[in-house]
């Protein structure tokens, strides 16, 4: 994945007990939607294993390629560009939950 740079990211930890993780996950996917749990499908995808290719490229991969796997399955009809023109309408146009108990950069 040629074209992802370290510097675009940032995280954010939220240490729970193990039984708390699954709560935590889906409500943050809930509460914030982010892309690639909406309109970029295979961000965490594996290898599907022999056989099993059939199925298309994940999004994912078409717009960073890299994965030997992923070039083993079948293109997908839209290209990187018409994938990274929905990608900027979604985050254009979906609003950002705001809140006051999240805790921002800076703030201590």
């Amino acid at each position: 994945m040629d074209n992802l740079k370290l510097a675009d990211f940032f995280c954010r930890f939220l240490v729970v007990e193990d039984i708390w993780i699954p709560l935590g996950e889906s409500l943050l996917i809930a509460r914030f939607a982010p892309v690639w749990n909406s309109l970029v499908d295979g961000f965490g995808n594996h290898d599907p294993g022999k056989g099993r290719h059939q199925g298309q490229r994940p999004r994912w991969d078409v717009l960073h390629p890299g994965r030997s796997w992923a070039e083993k399955c079948r293109e997908r009809p839209e290209s990187a560009v018409d994938i990274a023109r929905e990608v900027k309408t979604y985050l254009r146009d979906t609003p950002y939950p705001i809140s006051n108990r999240f805790i921002e950069s800076g703030d201590t």
